[in-house]
């Protein structure tokens, strides 16, 4: 209750409709029923019940149990709680023998045990349990007042019954609810990590590429101008596709493309005097794929740059109808890769989740040979790689 009340007026003061239309029911929308007692009390009160003093204490005990039971309804580990049921078993037999005892009026607490049954017993047992206790409670009434048991035979049904389908109804609206929140903040949880993941990869790549060129430029500014005003042209271009695939990233709808990345690599690389060898060979890959491995040369080109003091940077790409995979070998002198935690959890760290994802693997260590290599492995077709594709395709506005 009072989440609930904190939730709606936190809703009204941001001016905000509260999504929920009421608080979350309680053993309080039951008790009114007691009501159906009066009758018992006022014949307690006029001296109409013989052993008055015994009557009154069954009454006392009969509410007190209901009261117990209803308000532990509401609550899934309360309600199948061993306590619970004993209780249940305890307001039948002290029903049954008010029932026998006096009959009249007393009758009616056969209805008030059939909805504090349906209330707590809710489950494929439900309408056996009912049956059973209708019939016991026409039983009893019809040994004490003959044919009206009928009335009270279907009135513990209908009350069983009705109780357990409004409250299970009640419950299960409410759990719906929930978990269409809960998917709701998974989507929002995840549309952030994609963004911070895209924003990582696309900033690390082009801030590297940027520091590399103005470097270059600045070395070659005192001998050869042209060359130097060169770089500073690419340095240029760098920045104003990093503008754009910055604005594609924000509003989703940016797809990567193997081969701009395998360009974008080769003038990375030269600007920083490694040298790029790149052999592509094999079928033709899906535009899943190649967003992925795009993605892979990126980091892993990003990584040579700004870590490995390589002079040599060998790309692969191989692919055949089943596999595609992607080879990045360098021959620094330290390690050009290795997971790290990044923002979002990003990095090598970030493709390996996507090409998890996606059905693939992520492998980087140390090459036997010295260096550094990254090699990514993708299936050409999956119903994984489709799901991946179709989570970073373009996007209605």
């Amino acid at each position: 209750m009072e989440r609930f009340r904190a939730a709606q007026k936190a809703a009204r003061k941001n001016g905000e409709t509260p999504e929920h239309p009421g608080p979350p029911p309680t053993g309080f929308a039951l008790l009114p029923w007691l009501l159906m007692g009066l009758g018992s009390f006022s014949n307690l009160f006029q001296g109409k019940t013989p052993d008055p003093w015994i009557g009154g204490l069954g009454l006392l005990a009969f509410n007190s149990l209901y009261i117990y039971v209803t308000f532990r309804a509401f609550d899934r580990d309360k309600r199948e709680a061993t306590s619970t049921r004993v209780a249940l078993v305890l307001m039948g037999l002290l029903t049954t023998g008010l029932a026998l005892g006096y009959g009249g009026s007393w009758l009616l607490f056969f209805p008030l045990l059939g909805l504090a049954t349906g209330a707590t017993l809710r489950g494929p047992w439900l309408g056996r349990t009912g049956i059973l206790l209708a019939a016991f409670a026409g039983t009893v009434s019809g040994f004490r007042d003959g044919w009206d048991a009928v009335n009270i035979a279907y009135g513990t049904f209908l009350s069983s019954m009705v109780t357990a389908a409004i409250l299970g109804l009640s419950e299960a609206v409410r759990e719906l609810r929930a978990a269409r929140e809960e998917l709701a903040r998974r989507a929002v949880e995840k549309e952030r990590m994609r963004f911070s993941r895209d924003l990582h990869d696309l900033l690390g790549h082009t801030l590297s590429v940027i520091v590399v060129k103005s470097e270059a430029a600045r070395r070659l500014a005192p001998r050869d101008m042209d060359a130097a005003l060169s770089q500073i042209n690419d340095i240029e271009s760098v920045g104003r596709q990093a503008l754009t695939e910055i604005r594609e990233a924000v509003t989703g709808y940016r797809e990567g493309s193997l081969a701009t990345e395998l360009t974008r690599a080769r003038s990375a690389l030269s600007a920083a005097s490694v040298e790029p060898v790149v052999r592509q060979s094999g079928t033709p890959l899906t535009p899943q794929t190649e967003a992925l491995l795009g993605w892979v040369v990126r980091e892993a080109v990003t990584n040579v740059v700004r870590h490995s003091d390589a002079r040599r940077c060998e790309i692969t790409v191989e692919s055949t109808a089943e596999r595609a995979r992607l080879t990045v070998t360098d021959n620094g002198t330290r390690a050009a890769a290795e997971p790290r935690e990044g923002i979002g959890g990003t990095g090598l760290k970030g493709l390996t989740e996507r090409l998890a994802t996606a059905g693939g693997s992520l492998r980087a260590g140390p090459s036997p040979r010295g260096g550094f290599t990254v090699t990514a492995e993708l299936p050409t077709e999956s119903a994984e790689l489709s799901a991946a594709g179709a989570a970073t395709a373009p996007r209605a506005s």
